[in-house]
C-alpha cells in the first residue's frame, strides 16, 4: 500500500509524520481511479471528476494544445467563477518561458500538474501563454506568502510544487530521497497556510495525484479548524471527493461526475462541514 510510504515514515517524511499527522485526519482508502495512466489525467480528474470529457479523453502528459484540451465547462473552477467566488492556481516555477498562462514547461515546472490550463474556457480555444483570464488566475508560488499575509488568496487555492518537490524526482539539488525533498518543502510552506486556515476557518488538503509507489492507495491529509486530530478514515475517496467537498463548502451545485463520491465530512467535528 503506497500510502504507507508516507504514513508513519519518520525517516523520509518527518514533518508529515511528527507535525501534521497528530493534528490532521488521513485517509486509508483513497483509491486511484486511473491506475494505468500518468499524472495529467489524474489532475484533470481533480478538476472535472473524470479524464473523459465529451470532446477529449486525457491519457498522456502532453502540454495543452488545440488537440490536447477540452471545451467542456463542467468543471470546478468554472462553477466557482459562475457563483461569483474566487480561485487561484499557485504553481512553483512559472516564469516568462512558461507564460503567465503557464502552458509551456520550463525547468522543473510541468504543465501536466496544472489542471486548469487544459480547459479552453480558462486558457483559450487554442491554449495561449498570454490568455488574460488564465493569467489572472495563476501566480508563482513565491507570491503565496505575501497573499496569505495580505488576505488576498482566493476562496479555493490550488498549489503545486515543482518536479524537485513532488516526491517523484531525486535528480534535484538537496536530498537524494525524493520523499524527504517533498517533506522538507511542505515544512517550509505549510505553516503559513495553516496559520491562515486557523484564522479564517479554512482547510488544507494535502493530496497526491497518484500512489507514491506504483500501486496502492493515495495519501491524503486534511488539516484545519474542527478537523478531528489523528483521525484515520476508512471511507472510500477518489479525487472526485475533493471536488464534491469544495462544492459543498462553497455552496455550489454538484457536478454529475462526482455525484457518487463521498465528501470529507468524516474528518470534521459534527456540525462543522456543510
Amino acid at each position: 500500500r503506497s500510502s504507507d510510504l508516507i504514513y508513519g515514515n519518520a525517516a523520509s517524511a518527518p514533518y508529515l509524520t511528527n507535525t501534521i499527522a497528530p493534528i490532521a485526519g488521513r485517509a486509508s482508502n483513497f483509491v486511484d481511479p486511473l491506475p494505468s495512466l500518468p499524472s495529467e489525467p489524474h489532475y484533470i480528474w481533480m478538476e472535472a471528476g473524470t479524464n473523459a470529457l465529451p470532446d477529449h479523453t486525457f491519457t498522456t502528459d502532453n502540454n495543452p494544445s488545440a488537440s490536447n484540451s477540452t471545451a467542456s465547462t463542467a468543471h470546478l473552477s468554472t462553477q466557482i467563477t459562475a457563483a461569483g467566488a474566487t480561485w487561484l492556481s499557485y504553481q512553483e516555477g512559472i516564469n516568462t518561458t512558461t507564460g503567465a498562462c503557464p502552458i509551456a514547461g520550463s525547468g522543473n515546472y510541468a504543465p501536466k500538474h496544472d489542471p486548469f490550463i487544459f480547459f479552453r474556457d480558462v486558457s483559450g480555444a487554442t491554449p495561449s501563454k498570454t490568455n488574460a483570464f488564465c493569467a489572472a488566475h495563476h501566480k508563482p508560488i513565491t507570491a503565496l506568502a505575501t497573499d496569505l499575509a495580505n488576505n488576498t488568496v482566493a476562496a479555493y487555492n490550488f498549489i503545486t510544487p515543482n518536479l524537485c518537490h513532488d516526491m517523484h524526482s531525486n535528480t534535484c539539488a538537496g536530498s537524494a530521497d525524493p520523499i524527504l525533498q517533498g517533506d522538507t518543502w511542505l515544512s517550509q510552506n505549510v505553516p503559513a497556510i495553516l496559520s491562515y486556515a486557523a484564522a479564517h476557518q479554512g482547510v488544507l488538503l494535502i493530496v497526491w495525484d497518484e500512489p507514491v509507489g506504483s500501486t496502492g492507495t493515495i495519501p491524503l491529509y486534511v488539516v484545519g479548524p474542527h478537523v478531528k486530530p489523528n483521525r484515520v478514515s476508512a471511507v472510500r475517496y477518489t479525487h472526485g471527493s475533493i471536488i464534491k467537498s469544495v462544492e459543498q463548502i462553497l455552496g455550489l451545485p454538484t457536478l454529475a461526475t462526482v455525484a457518487g463520491d463521498n465528501t470529507f465530512t468524516d474528518f470534521f467535528d459534527a456540525g462543522f462541514f456543510p
